[in-house]
């Protein structure tokens, strides 16, 4: 039996039964994937199936996780990494919308989520997290998903592990979604639109950014669009002094799951360090992979506390750290993208915003931005050989995936 003839037999018997099928793994390996569970039944957020994978290569190591749980994964995420909280980083999901089998529409879609949100948050359901998720006070309770299944699209999302996870491990597990889907639909190619950390590692892809142990663009992606992309990175952690700092120490009150950019910080009188919680540790790798600098573009708020030593290191009033060329020279990928450069055959497309009022966060007000990345990050043309269009949008970073605008512009551009 064929590769193709053995996925569509166990998707297909997973849908009659109607409930979760947990299927051997010596016998659906596929390359170096494997699937290791199929779910089809209490699904929320209008999925029709998910299937968890795992990448076979050794070159996926277990990352670091917040030690307190900020980081780990809940609800039905949780579930179908099989009630683990902290996945290992080679495990991924694959969400199927209704229409993925029945859509009218030639090229299937991948939907690739950003840091701290799920397929669920991003794309199912912006209501998910409340207000925080989704950039205004109310929220709706369908996305781009919908849209786009509504439409006649054959949807897919990717759901990662670690929700600020390594770019080169999120950019190889795009790689094994695309080959999933195109394996599932026969299509030769895919259309990919990634948000915000989402679209910077499909990017990657795009671009064959990777270890040595990775996989170089297959020529399988029709159109890249990219959401709210941070194309020249951002330093919006750094920028502010410590006004991030107070969402993030738990002895300020911070639960934020996020890198700080200090190290060390008083909170009712007493120095508190948390290196683990800052850009110093481990636990944010996805997030240091962004990094870059724009203080010779837009000069930093002199006005916000502890800004000078925040953004250039040392210590201040109330805080102490390495600062942001630290952070840079331990493994920024903003230049090695850039350098590296996308493939000339596949078309570019940047959606961005310029409306930083995010609900309930510090949005980044010292340049033109979407409340969290500039907008000449995010329209920035830096290594992109074929750009095909460039649209702002006057939306937050977190309302770029779900707003009527937006999801009528992305619905134009995949034709």
């Amino acid at each position: 039996m064929g590769r193709r003839s053995w996925t569509r037999m166990v998707a297909a018997l997973a849908l009659s039964a109607g409930a979760l099928v947990t299927t051997p793994a010596a016998a659906t390996a596929t390359g170096s994937v494997t699937l290791e569970a199929t779910y089809t039944s209490g699904l929320e957020n209008g999925w029709a199936l998910v299937e968890r994978y795992k990448d076979d290569s050794t070159g996926f190591q277990a990352e670091t996780y917040p030690s307190d749980g900020r980081g780990d994964q809940k609800g039905q995420t949780r579930r179908l990494f099989g009630d683990v909280a902290r996945p290992h980083s080679s495990r991924f999901l694959l969400y199927h919308a209704p229409g993925w089998q029945t859509g009218t529409k030639t090229t299937p879609v991948l939907l690739v989520h950003g840091a701290n949100q799920t397929a669920d948050l991003a794309w199912a359901n912006p209501n998910a997290s409340g207000a925080y998720g989704c950039g205004q006070a109310s929220c709706p309770t369908t996305g781009l998903m919908q849209h786009l299944d509504g439409r006649g699209y054959k949807v897919f999302a990717i759901g990662f592990p670690h929700i600020t996870g390594d770019g080169h491990y999120w950019a190889e597990q795009i790689h094994d979604a695309v080959a999933r889907i195109r394996a599932k639909t026969g299509a030769a190619q895919v259309d990919v639109i990634g948000w915000s950390k989402g679209a910077f590692n499909a990017r990657m892809y795009v671009s064959s950014l990777r270890k040595s142990w990775g996989t170089a663009y297959a020529g399988d992606v029709r159109k890249l669009i990219l959401v709210g992309g941070p194309n020249k990175g951002f330093d919006w952690g750094y920028r502010h002094g410590w006004t991030h700092d107070f969402a993030i120490f738990p002895e300020c009150g911070g639960s934020l799951n996020a890198p700080a950019p200090h190290s060390q910080m008083v909170c009712y009188a007493l120095w508190r360090n948390h290196p683990e919680l800052s850009y110093e540790g481990n636990a944010y790798p996805g997030s240091d992979d962004m990094l870059y600098r724009w203080d010779d573009v837009y000069p930093l708020p002199v006005a916000e506390q502890d800004w000078y030593t925040t953004y250039y290191g040392g210590t201040g009033f109330y805080t102490a750290g390495r600062g942001i060329q630290w952070a840079i020279d331990r493994g920024s990928l903003v230049q090695p993208l850039i350098n590296a450069g996308t493939a000339s055959s596949v078309p570019v497309y940047q959606l961005c915003g310029n409306m930083p009022d995010m609900a309930l966060l510090h949005n980044e007000h010292t340049g033109p931005s979407d409340g969290a990345v500039f907008v000449a990050s995010c329209t920035a043309t830096d290594g992109i050989a074929n750009r095909a269009a460039t649209v702002t949008l006057p939306l937050n970073h977190l309302k770029l995936g779900w707003s009527s605008s937006a999801m009528s512009q992305l619905a134009t551009w995949l034709g």
